[in-house]
């Protein structure tokens, strides 16, 4: 297993809260994450609540914690028992000890019933995410068509063949409609959330509008909004909103949808390799989702919009931080060309840097303050220009 660089910010935090949550998407690694801590960690016992002999060991909860108090207790699988909070809140203002749990979930801080009331002042968030390109560059593991085409998922990325991958995602997906869902509390028929996520997988990079999408599902907007928020929620896609500015322009104010793993995407369009990705209506948003999510996971307390007008002005992101506006375009050519509205939306805007990530290998001045970067070093060249 690669070594993940979020450890660092995880005993960063394990030392400023008794309580320490660590969210994100199902068999992204959270677990194994915890287990290569856990020599470093004093007393460390973990629970799997989905194993029935570790959660019966919480049948009385306040007798285990008490019993336990001067071990890290690691709690797997949270969003299973969301009525436990109110009892580790209760333990935890008995005994305020930096560190005393560690919480792992598949399911957002707001999805977590009473989460977010019960542990208030007492809880550090951190948000994990598969296998990102720096994370793969670190461990000398980077291979950009495989990560592309695979995703980020551990098992999907280090499975021995394209098929092997393939067949995990495929996997992954049937289990996360079938099983985890329903777990958190959603009764959903499998079949029409199967329904919708490949639809949806339709729209990766696209304008979403619920009432269409709702129509041809044969839903309510309102329920496309539910489903919406509930993938969002469980770090299945992301939605990206638009960039509001006071011009005299018409601007486009419906949210952009995107799935956040590129390997998930490719196997809900039936993409199997990098050569029929290449042949792909979806080569392009696919690019775009790609890049714009290996921005956003490693940019801490930025803004995120894209900016598109009905005339066609576009920029595929838009990065607000320390009082400086970057525009990042996406283009998966190793010959980029910029379109018109590109540079209309650039002269309107004014950010203070552009970026045109490319699959190239070396970056490269297009024009000033604009510069073709291949997506290996496009979060340096961020955080460079946002000094």
């Amino acid at each position: 297993m690669l070594e993940r660089g979020i450890q660092s910010f995880v005993f960063e935090n394990l030392t400023v809260f008794p309580a320490v949550a660590i969210l994100g998407a199902r068999q992204c690694g959270k677990s194994t994450l915890i287990k290569m801590m856990s020599d470093k960690l004093p007393s460390f016992i973990y629970l799997d609540l989905q194993n029935i002999d570790d959660l019966n060991k919480l049948n009385e909860p306040t007798l285990f914690f008490t019993n336990n108090s001067t071990s890290t207790i690691c709690l797997d699988e949270i969003q299973l028992i969301p009525h436990l909070f109110s009892t580790l809140r209760s333990e935890i203002d008995r005994d305020r000890r930096k560190g005393r749990f560690i919480l792992l979930g598949s399911a957002s801080r707001d999805l977590i019933q009473h989460s977010s009331e019960s542990l208030a002042g007492r809880i550090g968030y951190v948000e994990m995410s598969p296998f990102g390109v720096n994370e793969l560059i670190y461990n000398n593991a980077f291979n950009l068509s495989t990560h592309w085409i695979r995703g980020g998922f551990p098992d999907s990325y280090l499975a021995s063949s394209d098929n092997g991958s393939l067949l995990w995602r495929e996997n992954f997906i049937r289990t996360f409609v079938e099983r985890d869902i329903p777990q958190l509390g959603f009764q959903i028929p499998a079949l029409q959330m199967r329904r919708f996520v490949i639809m949806l997988a339709h729209l990766h990079g696209q304008l979403l509008n619920q009432s269409k999408l709702g129509e041809s599902l044969g839903l309510s907007h309102t329920t496309i909004r539910k489903y919406i928020d509930l993938l969002e929620q469980s770090f299945i896609v992301r939605s990206l909103q638009p960039y509001e500015v006071n011009v005299k322009k018409r601007l486009v104010k419906t949210p952009k949808i995107y799935f956040r793993d590129s390997g998930l995407l490719h196997c809900l369009l039936q993409i199997t390799n990098y050569n029929d990705l290449l042949g792909n209506p979806a080569f392009g948003s696919s690019w775009e989702g790609l890049v714009i999510e290996t921005i956003i996971v490693n940019l801490i307390n930025a803004e995120f919009y894209f900016y598109r007008t009905s005339s066609g002005d576009e920029i595929d992101l838009i990065i607000k931080k320390n009082n400086k506006l970057l525009a990042i375009e996406c283009k998966a050519s190793t010959a980029p060309k910029l379109t018109k509205g590109f540079w209309r939306a650039v002269d309107l805007l004014t950010p203070d840097f552009s970026f045109i990530v490319s699959p190239v290998k070396d970056s490269y001045l297009f024009a000033e303050k604009v510069e073709i970067c291949p997506i290996e070093m496009i979060c340096q060249r961020i955080d460079k220009e946002l000094l």
